[in-house]
């Protein structure tokens, strides 16, 4: 593999090339190095490779089509490919590396598995072989053939090779080249969340139910840049584990090669791949090159950075105010553990919403409207929705949280249209202008202590708003709700609607349409 502008190898070359001396033996060949004066005419290069038949060949030499040059290398992996479907074996797939530190895959066709011992690790001579062209996507290596064993492809060990050749490369990219670049590179990084475990000194990972999914999902940050959601499949995901117990300690460093990059919802995942491998803290140099910047920065990598992550970041109130006062940070969704004061009171506790976008329903000439341009309803039938603002506090700092659709129901146990038809059927006289007062559901929520999800918006990372809007919550023993890990999803801060209700309770609750004073229940628009 050629470097290219795009990718890096471990920050520098220097550090990922590690190059050690083999210990087996071989008999130099004394043979030159030749190449093809005219690489992509397979007519020329034929003609070439007939004339110096048992000359090395380098990896930036090799081009399409049948060759009859000595290859030497270091095969670095290999693996199984098979047919996504029917699982029928293709081929035999190899990474291999020479003795300028250049990358080539490798490829041995299915009818030929078995006919050639290879381990990885070992050093090789190959003689005859066939330039195929390389795979547009999901390539393991950048250069623009793969080598293919052929019917008359001579394989055997070469001993005592005259020059070392290096043991691995690595091909790195960041968060920015990852969404610029959608093709295979490697990802190093430490590691913020294991299937939704922050790390700690005694995290035990469940390998039963990673078994059964066959797959788990880490979270993954480089150096101070955005967190990075990264699933690891089938025999990754054992690698994974079996690293992880071998350390004896939590071991904070993962670096995983050729994953693939996939854009769903405009967040970020990385998938592993059959080709993918996986190293932590000590295993290769480039992993203890991190580990050593990691023990260095603590504080330049604990500092959040989350790019619409999916999975939310535990913070206290101080963090969160932190995170929102930098000029780079973007919206994000954490979690934070806090105990409720009050709620505040002197405007609505709830907004009419459409029932079908959680929009706001506004009144028209002789019903209530939708003022959600995507809804096609003429006429709503008007339900109510927490919007509720709390004032809470941790060990250090206060805030004010609003909260939204079911984080209310989540909150006090009830909906906001039982608890506003309760009032009304309990007050048959009142009209629809009457101010609905504070439910004591809510009011019986001051002390208790929660977790809550909130969500850092624009309104708060542009100064309109110190609010910080609630989407869910949980109690403190309660574990987080599980997220879809086999296809992730872009999951939106609306609540899903509400059920209508009947009458004659709903009939009085839509008299609380009227009632809405609030300037924030008015300017809101949920999702």
């Amino acid at each position: 593999m050629e470097s290219t502008g795009n990718s890096s190898v471990s920050g520098d070359r220097k550090a990922s090339k590690k190059t050690v001396a083999s210990s087996v033996t071989a008999k130099p060949s004394g043979k030159s190095p030749v190449s093809s004066t005219n690489p992509m005419n397979p007519n020329t290069v034929t003609a070439l490779s007939s004339a110096h038949a048992n000359q090395v060949m380098f990896f930036r030499d090799v081009s399409l089509g049948p060759r009859e040059a000595e290859l030497r290398f270091r095969l670095i992996h290999l693996w199984e490919a098979r047919n996504i479907y029917t699982k029928t074996l293709i081929g035999q797939e190899m990474l291999l590396i020479d003795e300028e530190g250049t990358v080539i895959q490798g490829f041995v066709p299915a009818g030929r598995v078995g006919t050639f011992d290879l381990v990885a690790g070992s050093v090789y001579k190959l003689r005859n072989f066939f330039g195929s062209r390389n795979k547009a996507q999901f390539s393991v290596a950048d250069h623009i053939a793969i080598v293919s064993f052929s019917w008359n492809s001579d394989l055997s060990v070469l001993e005592n090779p005259p020059v070392l050749i290096p043991e691995d490369r690595f091909r790195f990219h960041s968060f920015e080249e990852f969404m610029a670049n959608c093709d295979s590179k490697d990802c190093v990084g430490h590691m913020r969340l294991v299937n939704g475990q922050t790390l700690t000194d005694h995290t035990v990972l469940d390998e039963v139910a990673i078994a059964e999914k066959r797959h788990l999902c880490v979270h993954v940050q480089t150096h101070d840049g955005p967190v990075m959601k990264l699933y690891l499949w089938d025999n990754a995901a054992s690698e994974f584990c079996q690293k992880f117990k071998s350390y004896g300690r939590t071991p904070h460093v993962l670096l995983v090669t050729t994953v693939n990059p996939k854009l769903l919802g405009g967040t970020l995942c990385l998938t592993s791949m059959s080709s993918s491998r996986v190293f932590m803290d000590d295993d290769v140099q480039p992993s203890k090159d991190y580990f050593e910047w990691l023990s260095s920065n603590t504080g330049i990598a604990n500092r959040i950075a989350a790019e619409v992550v999916t999975k939310h970041e535990t913070v206290t109130l101080e963090e969160l105010f932190s995170y929102i006062k930098q000029e780079a940070s973007k919206v994000a969704w954490f979690e934070c553990t806090a105990t409720i004061d009050d709620v505040v009171q002197g405007s609505s506790w709830y907004y009419v919403s459409c029932g079908g976008f959680n929009s706001k329903a506004v009144k028209g000439p002789t019903s209530l409207m939708c003022n959600n341009k995507k809804c096609e309803k003429s006429e709503v039938t008007g339900v109510p929705q927490y919007l509720t603002k709390i004032s809470i506090y941790d060990k250090r700092e206060q805030a004010v949280f609003v909260i939204l659709g079911n984080a209310g129901k989540e909150l006090t146990g009830k909906h906001a249209v039982e608890l506003v038809a309760n009032f009304f059927e309990s007050n048959e006289g009142a009209g629809a202008d009457h101010y609905v007062p504070v439910p004591q559901a809510l009011l019986d929520t001051i002390g208790q202590t929660g977790k809550f999800i909130v969500k850092v918006s624009d309104h708060n990372l542009k100064g309109k708003t110190q609010t910080i809007t609630v989407t869910k919550i949980l109690p403190p023993e309660a574990p987080l709700p599980a997220m879809s890990d086999d296809i992730p999803t872009t999951m939106g801060d609306g609540s899903a609607p509400s059920s209508g209700y009947g009458d004659p309770a709903g009939d009085r609750a839509r008299k609380a349409a009227d009632s809405l004073e609030s300037d924030d229940a008015k300017r809101f628009k949920s999702g």
